[in-house]
């Protein structure tokens, strides 16, 4: 099934055509990045409005779609009006969690139909992951693996975390990455302890930990992935937390199947840190899924209450951290599969001494 007629399935009942704003929806539905525009579903028919900056590309890569230019004789407003009239749209679904207040009022207020919020029922479909998207996301991680690989050759002591961020960007985008799935975590020594740190002026130094937690775009997917590593050596309880985390993740790994409960593989995981007394320090959930958002539905976390289906993907990634001392976090990116789960993941998880 294409992923327009997905979109299609979802007319008949309450709406009548979708507006979609969002770059993920237009892209999904389209299945060509565009970065700017609106396009609107309808069973009659279906546009694509973009503006000069990109009507070449539209035109020339978007199927499926009649793609109209947006300039200053032809604005949204006037588009979108003439479609809802042409296809004879009374009500249209739109994505409420990617509109300002203000451009839903502008909406509301300038639209010949009736809007109604339909964002769950728009991005559910991208929960379940096609075949093809699969393969985008095994590229994306591959990209993110071999990155990796290279970025542990590039650390050096007297280098600040900045530096050591700008370098791993560098190996992201030569190996083959569109973009940044999203900015980069680079910490290092006493900054692991926080999972979400920003990369400062910190200079890395002998015994440190280092948390790396990065991943390419590539064709709109995102791949996710986090290694700590240590600096010349490391300490018998550097080396103890690192090999709780380890266990706990390879706990939540061998939970993760199609059918299971998004709490259940996070409480897999979690029991080893608790049973080892470090319950406190693990904060966040077990993972989340990812796509073309590095954030999507379903999660493996405490607040997972829907069934992990086949073919969706998510990360793996407990952790430990001890303020003012040092963290531990492990990362992999699995597909869930009826009788377990498919990890793209394949740098090493041993702990790495550089």
């Amino acid at each position: 099934m294409k992923n327009i007629d997905k979109y299609l399935s979802l007319l008949g009942q309450d709406v009548d055509g979708l507006l979609l704003t969002s770059r993920y929806s237009r892209y999904y539905a389209a299945e060509f990045d565009i970065a700017e525009g609106v396009a609107i579903v309808t069973a009659k028919g279906c546009r694509y409005f973009t503006d000069s900056r990109y009507i070449e590309s539209a035109e020339n890569g978007i199927q499926g779609f009649e793609v109209l230019v947006i300039d200053s004789n032809n604005s949204y407003k006037k588009r979108i009006n003439e479609a809802i009239a042409d296809f004879d749209v009374k009500v249209l679904g739109f994505e409420e969690e990617y509109l300002t207040v203000a451009e839903l009022r502008h909406y509301e207020e300038n639209l010949d139909a009736k809007l109604i919020a339909k964002n769950a029922e728009i991005h559910g479909f991208r929960a379940v992951k096609e075949p093809w998207e699969l393969d985008l996301m095994r590229k994306a991680q591959n990209i993110t693996d071999k990155a990796f690989s290279e970025i542990l050759g590039r650390v050096k002591v007297g280098m600040t975390e900045k530096e050591l961020q700008a370098e791993l960007i560098y190996c992201l985008l030569k190996n083959g990455a569109d973009g940044m799935a999203f900015d980069p975590i680079v910490v290092s020594g006493p900054n692991t302890s926080m999972p979400h740190g920003v990369a400062g002026d910190r200079v890395i130094q002998e015994g440190d930990f280092i948390t790396l937690d990065f991943g390419a775009q590539y064709k709109g997917y995102c791949s996710d992935m986090t290694r700590t590593f240590a600096v010349g050596y490391a300490t018998d309880e550097m080396k103890k937390i690192y090999d709780i985390v380890l266990q706990a993740q390879l706990a939540g790994i061998a939970a993760s199947k199609a059918g299971v409960l998004g709490k259940e593989v996070d409480a897999a995981a979690r029991k080893v840190i608790e049973d080892a007394g470090y319950g406190p320090y693990f904060g966040h959930g077990y993972g989340h899924s990812v796509g073309m958002e590095i954030h999507e539905a379903h999660n493996p976390s405490p607040r997972g209450e829907r069934v992990m289906e086949e073919n969706v993907i998510a990360s793996a990634e407990p952790g430990i951290y001890l303020p003012g001392k040092f963290g531990v976090r492990i990362e992999d990116v699995v597909i869930y599969k009826e009788n377990g789960c498919e990890n793209i993941t394949h740098s090493p998880k041993n702990l790495i001494i550089v």
